[in-house]
């Protein structure tokens, strides 16, 4: 079978489903580290990546399952997580001299109050500039963990850990 010339096999990991290329170029155009959120079944990973012509360099990554060493002992996933894992990874980011990022979703899709959001608030909080707009932010009740408080008793006092973990993040207790 002879192919013409014009024919172009896809890039593997677009055929894979795992990387759009076209979005990817427009963030690395803007010449920043990106803030890179994904979701897995049981955790939020949020990573501080720079672009190198060998290959991206991580320069601080963050899992969500670390929140058990600041006393966080509900689900890993949920918002209140989410923002908690963006808080931290956004101070981690400032200690390695990282200032301002741009978000960086993958494949998930940008709908108003999701959990990449809740990361991406939670840098903002910590200091990090990103440029998001604050309408696509989940609110304020949802952050804090009083919509899962109200409708389940064993998450009952969430968002008093919520309060109490997100004050030992920014050190201040």
């Amino acid at each position: 079978m002879k192919l013409s010339p014009t024919f172009r096999m896809p890039l593997k990991r677009r055929k894979l489903g795992k990387t759009n290329y076209r979005k990817r170029l427009k963030l690395l155009l803007s010449k920043k580290p990106r803030l890179v959120v994904r979701k897995t079944n049981r955790y939020i990973i949020a990573q501080i990546i720079e672009y190198d012509e060998k290959g991206d360099r991580t320069v601080a990554s963050v899992l969500s399952k670390e929140l058990l060493k600041f006393g966080w002992n509900y689900s890993f996933k949920n918002t209140p997580a989410a923002y908690l894992t963006g808080l931290l990874i956004g101070k981690k980011a400032l200690e390695k001299g990282i200032k301002e990022a741009v978000l960086d979703i993958g494949l998930h899709s940008p709908s108003k109050g999701a959990r990449v959001f809740a990361v991406a608030k939670g840098a903002i909080d910590a200091g990090l500039r990103i440029p998001v707009s604050e309408e696509v932010f989940p609110s304020e009740d949802r952050i804090k963990g009083l919509h899962i408080e109200s409708y389940l008793k064993k998450f009952e006092g969430i968002s008093k850990k919520f309060e109490e973990v997100k004050q030992k993040i920014l050190g201040e207790k």
